[in-house]
């Protein structure tokens, strides 16, 4: 089967068309211009801001014309991630999806469901001659996943709707009243090279088979990072041979946890059969430990012909450490909510090379003050580098009490015969930058089962997709 063919038709149809373009974050300019074509051609006032932001307007449907609009809201943009061993361009391609059993899959790469599902459904919304509701602006914004530069480029005249559905979550058992803030840290400065002799045998290292995922929503799963897998892992090996670092590689977006890593090494011949034991031992315990979270996990090496210029000794000592020490994973959790990270941070690139180096992590916290004691850590961590904060956005606070969140539970519970539950996440939606600049917008947000966001393994349940459109139209009727 298609998965144009997929029930509902208009959702899957318009979720194939937008996944057949390619939209980094960033980089979207060939789907805002679909997205404005979209508009057009149903003769729908359609608009576009200095930023990118796509506002689609549709009138309500035969007696709700004159109700107060509906905030439609989805982001454009997706992650582009695909296996190592992937040879697809994400520049020149489109998703390469299919179905397997009651889930959609992508070949090798993300699925594009964040958000690209919630999108369509806001699509297909604007193009229906059958769905009761209210006036309509579908808000479609950009660079939702590596700035939300969309969402705060926003202006207080752009929207008149003072209630706001956001498309943008991943569990449909749950309706979303709030969020975490965070910040992007990055960390930079250079070093000596040093030249060695032929004494030296120079390896080719990989991390790879780790399982990834979104640095946010997934980090209390404690998968292995990448990063951090290697520092253990030549820091162990450091204490009984001398090893030198040449180039380290990992790591391409702040919100995904890093799945592979590249490196090369030296290791003085004379040392060479007990390194290539040591590394086997050390590889056996990390495996060991990662077994249940990561059970494909591997470091391989190789000998490679040549000699490179390597990190100075010190200077190596000192970055090993300063990894090994940063925060990195869950930092904290929600009093009196033991399912609900309060504060995490995720190590997310790295980059040594030439005499300089890079580190790049992402800090997260429904606790502000919290988050700033997070990055004075990953500061005080790297006495070695300059570090600076990109980005920071805010949270989204809950409002348990709205008339919004008591008409859709109620909603939700007439369809599904079992009330939603209510939660906040650890990770970053635009509602809470939205909130600060529309400060009396009530505001949901909900979505169908997607698993695996932000890594290869995502996917997108095909029942689940059903389950959360007749709640959105059933919600779009009662408003």
């Amino acid at each position: 089967m298609n998965i144009s063919a997929l029930e509902p038709i208009n959702i899957w149809k318009h979720f194939e068309a937008i996944n057949a373009i390619p939209r980094a974050s960033t980089k979207e300019e060939q789907i805002i211009n679909y997205i404005i074509s979209f508009g057009k051609s149903l003769n729908l006032e359609t608009s576009v801001d200095s930023i990118g932001n796509v506002i689609i307007k549709k009138p309500g449907t035969s007696g709700k014309e004159n109700g107060g609009a509906i905030v439609l809201q989805g982001h454009l943009d997706m992650v582009h991630q695909k296996t190592v061993t992937s040879n697809f361009n994400f520049e020149t391609q489109g998703i390469a999806m299919y179905i397997d059993d009651d889930w959609v899959k992508a070949k090798e790469t993300t699925l594009g469901a964040d958000n690209g599902i919630g999108v369509a459904a806001i699509m297909a919304v604007l193009s229906s001659n059958d769905i009761e509701h209210p006036p309509i602006e579908a808000l479609f914004t950009i660079d939702e996943e590596m700035g939300m530069t969309g969402a705060m480029a926003l202006t207080k005249e752009q929207l008149k709707g003072k209630i706001l559905l956001n498309l943008d979550s991943e569990e449909d058992d749950e309706i979303t009243i709030g969020c975490a803030g965070g910040v992007d840290v990055e960390i930079n400065g250079t070093y000596h090279l040093e030249t060695l002799d032929s004494d030296f045998q120079f390896y080719d290292i990989s991390v790879t088979g780790l399982a990834g995922g979104h640095s946010g929503v997934d980090i209390h799963l404690n998968h292995a990072n990448a990063i951090s897998v290697f520092s253990k892992y030549i820091l162990e090996i450091k204490k009984d041979i001398d090893l030198k670092i040449s180039t380290i590689s990992a790591g391409t977006l702040t919100n995904v946890i890093p799945r592979d890593l590249t490196c090369t090494i030296a290791i003085n011949k004379a040392e060479v059969t007990k390194f290539e034991i040591q590394s086997e031992a050390v590889l056996s315990s990390i495996k060991n430990k990662y077994q249940t979270t990561d059970k494909n996990l591997d470091i391989t090496f190789k000998p490679i012909e040549g000699a490179f210029p390597v990190v100075e000794n010190n200077f190596l000592s000192q970055l090993l450490k300063s990894i090994h020490t940063m925060p990195n994973g869950v930092f904290s959790m929600t009093a009196g909510m033991d399912d609900l990270v309060q504060t995490s941070n995720s190590i997310a690139k790295i980059k040594v090379q030439d005499g300089g180096f890079s580190i790049a992590c992402h800090t997260r916290s429904s606790v502000d003050a919290e988050r700033d004691v997070v990055v004075q850590k990953i500061r005080e961590s790297f006495p070695i580098g300059e570090t600076k904060e990109i980005g920071p956005y805010p949270g989204w606070e809950p409002n348990p009490n709205s008339n919004l969140l008591r008409m859709a539970t109620k909603c939700y519970q007439d369809i599904n015969g079992v009330a939603p539950a209510i939660k906040s996440i650890h990770a970053g939606l635009e509602c809470g930058i939205i909130s600060e600049i529309y400060p009396s917008m009530e505001m949901i947000s909900f979505g169908p089962n997607i698993l695996g966001a932000h890594s290869p393994e995502e996917r997108l349940q095909i029942s689940s997709t059903q389950k959360f459109w007749k709640f959105l139209t059933a919600l779009l009727k009662a408003l």
